[in-house]
């Protein structure tokens, strides 16, 4: 009886270990293939291209196109980073998500595909213009609501500045007080004697 229950836990314990071992070998995976990726996507979405940015801009006569294919792909870029927090919230787990996104960015500036002038033109423009007048209202609401919050917020913390202030303000006065008040006493104390 006692020999079968510690085979059984011998095999028990076999399997835990074979299971964290294979745990720990993913995880490490994991942290390196999200590490790989997010390092490429740091050199080949943003440093490659700020360098050719800046090599454009500080030539002598910058070329008209060149800079506004800057543009163009500093707008995708942006664009691609707000997506890109809401879908790494959802779909993280795809296969080949992280290689997708480094794919993406390669593609938006190298040489042979430019791909930002096709996405720019083809899909972003193309929207951007049918909801022009919308998006501009809606940002001129948002500017306007922020203002009145920032100015009630600016209000508040003011008023309890102020209110903490004197309430610091009687403290101190309420100590110096009743410090002052012995030694007046007993200099009052002294002269009468």
């Amino acid at each position: 009886m006692m020999g079968a229950f510690l085979s059984r836990a011998l095999v028990y314990a076999f399997k835990l270990e074979c299971f964290l071992s294979v745990y720990v070998h993913l995880k490490e995976r994991i942290v390196s293939q999200i590490l790989f990726t997010y390092l490429h996507r740091m050199v080949f979405g943003y440093a490659f291209p700020a360098y050719k940015c800046f090599k454009t801009v500080e030539t002598n006569k910058p070329d008209r196109d060149h800079l506004l294919f800057w543009c163009h792909y500093w707008i995708l870029v942006a664009l691609i980073t707000v997506l890109e927090r809401i879908g790494d919230a959802f779909i993280p787990w795809l296969p080949m998500y992280s290689e997708a996104k480094v794919a993406l960015y390669i593609y938006l500036w190298y040489p042979k595909t430019y791909g930002t002038i096709y996405v720019y033109n083809s899909f972003l423009r193309p929207y951007v213009s049918k909801h022009e007048k919308r998006i501009d209202d809606n940002l001129e609401e948002l500017k306007n609501r922020v203002a009145t919050i920032a100015i009630v917020v600016w209000q508040k913390a003011a008023h309890y500045g102020q209110a903490r202030f004197f309430e610091i303000l009687e403290y101190v006065s309420s100590q110096s007080a009743s410090s002052s008040r012995p030694q007046s006493a007993q200099a009052f104390a002294n002269k009468d004697m």
